[in-house]
């Protein structure tokens, strides 16, 4: 019934820059499964898989290797929603996992590396 959500849905500006969350191998890239639109699977060290759907354009294919960072996709409303968007997953194995639980920690590590800026 399209009521299960095993990610969370970020709200992007149409075209924006979708990048990889973590290494990895893309071991999907395409449309064939229903509802996600435009999607990229990543397959990351630890048995972790990542998602991310609704993209307007890919910019992968299946078996490239790609880098924390790297742009991937751009944001788009493809698949079953209206607007634009990245549907954003993470499992491991095949159980899904909180994504908030590790986009927390992302964020805390690229905030933590970013050079300190002495005001003028």
């Amino acid at each position: 019934d399209g009521s299960r959500n095993d990610g969370i849905n970020i709200e992007a500006r149409a075209g924006a820059e979708v990048r990889a969350a973590a290494a990895g191998q893309v071991v999907y890239a395409g449309s064939e499964l229903a509802g996600y639109g435009q999607l990229i699977l990543l397959r990351h060290e630890g048995g972790f898989v990542t998602a991310y759907a609704h993209n307007s354009r890919l910019m992968v294919r299946e078996g490239d290797q790609v880098t924390r960072g790297q742009v991937i996709a751009a944001a788009g409303s493809s698949g079953t929603v209206e607007i634009a968007q990245v549907h954003f997953e993470i499992r491991r194995g095949v159980n899904p996992e909180d994504p908030m639980r590790y986009l927390r920690c992302i964020f805390l590590q690229s905030r933590l590396l970013q050079p300190a800026v002495a005001p003028i």
